[in-house]
């Protein structure tokens, strides 16, 4: 790009012709464009420039609030039945800092002068709002320690040692009685009698003649089905028909209704003696619950639990001496079942000692 060429400025012509106007033209349109929007931006006080807006738009406001309050159809359908509890479709963000000012709203210490209800708590929270909350196990029926029958002391009394032999034996034949009285075990080989060579070859042969006899037999072959073509009256007929059984059982439908408004009085009775043998039913589970907790744990693991068999000395073998009495090693194993019949530990296998 080559220079630009000089021009001459000797004379006030020369001079005028060949200055340049540039500024001056762009002061004069930034001057006409500050008219025209309502004056120049630097001469214009700060108040005017910027404003503080204190007003809320209540508009957008209004319509988030009414989104999130909007509740879906599948929602609204779970909230009819009370046994369903329906999980929003969106649930609100909560910030941390909210959170923050939550768990310090519960923290914060109450007013002790106004107590909200009679009763007082002796220890207080501890401040445990924001943590898990710890799980307590619940506290077993069964008593840690269980007391034997008088009969199975070292020295008890004639009657209550026949009482507790008795029950140890009764129990002892209802085992042996279940094992003889039970199912079967399935045999794992099924014995049979020898088959002569002579019968195999009239076994084969019968075999192989029913087979003949069933490919020969032309009863089996499939023969084609003729239909019947169904007329216009035929058609007519099983249209009144279908009619005719409509209006009856429209009939019968209303004739029972009218009977069940009649015996309105005697139904609500038996729905009155329905919901009382419901709640006698009721608290007779919950009871029977209640004692089968007590011979027996829930079922915890993969074996049931066994109970353990009563000590009972045997008649020969009572010396009326804490001093001559057979020492037996029984108290962990005591102890052991008596935590499996509370439910604190699933029961083990009964597995014999080699």
């Amino acid at each position: 790009m080559g220079k630009k060429a000089k021009t001459s400025r000797k004379g006030k012509k020369a001079w005028r012709a060949n200055i340049s106007t540039e500024d001056i033209d762009d002061f004069f349109e930034k001057s006409t464009k500050d008219a025209l929007s309502g004056g120049s931006l630097t001469s214009a006080p700060t108040e005017s420039l910027f404003v503080i807006d204190k007003s809320q738009d209540l508009s957008v406001k209004k319509k988030i609030e009414k989104k999130r309050e909007k509740v879906l159809r599948v929602d609204s359908m779970l909230k009819k039945n009370p046994f369903v509890e329906a999980v929003p479709s969106s649930k609100q963000k909560i910030s941390k800092k909210k959170k923050k000012e939550a768990f310090k709203a519960e923290d914060a210490p109450k007013d002790e002068s106004v107590p909200d209800s009679g009763m007082v708590l002796m220890w207080g929270d501890g401040g445990q709002h924001g943590r898990k909350a710890r799980q307590v196990s619940k506290q077993s029926i069964i008593p840690a320690v269980e007391v034997e029958a008088p009969g199975c002391s070292y020295n008890p009394s004639f009657e209550s040692h026949q009482d507790s032999l008795a029950q140890a034996v009764a129990e002892e034949m209802q085992k042996a009685y279940k094992i003889e009285l039970g199912p079967q075990p399935v045999p794992l080989t099924v014995m049979g009698e020898v088959v002569d060579e002579d019968d195999k070859y009239f076994i084969e042969a019968d075999d192989g003649s029913d087979d003949d006899m069933n490919e020969d037999d032309p009863a089996i072959e499939k023969r084609p089905l003729k239909t019947k073509r169904v007329t216009r009256v035929e058609l007519n007929k099983r249209a009144r028909k279908k009619e005719l059984h409509k209006k009856e059982a429209e009939a019968k439908k209303k004739q029972e209704l009218t009977k069940d408004i009649d015996n309105l009085p005697d139904i609500l009775q038996e729905i009155a003696k329905e919901d009382e043998e419901k709640q006698k039913k009721h608290l007779r589970k919950a009871i029977a619950k209640q004692e089968r907790l007590k011979a027996c744990p829930p079922r915890l693991g993969k074996y049931k639990f066994q109970p353990a068999p009563p000590q009972v000395l045997l008649s020969e073998e009572l010396t009326g001496s804490l001093r001559k009495l057979k020492g037996c090693a029984t108290l962990a194993r005591d102890r052991f079942k008596s935590l499996e019949k509370r439910g604190l530990i699933p029961p083990s296998a009964k597995s014999g000692r080699k």
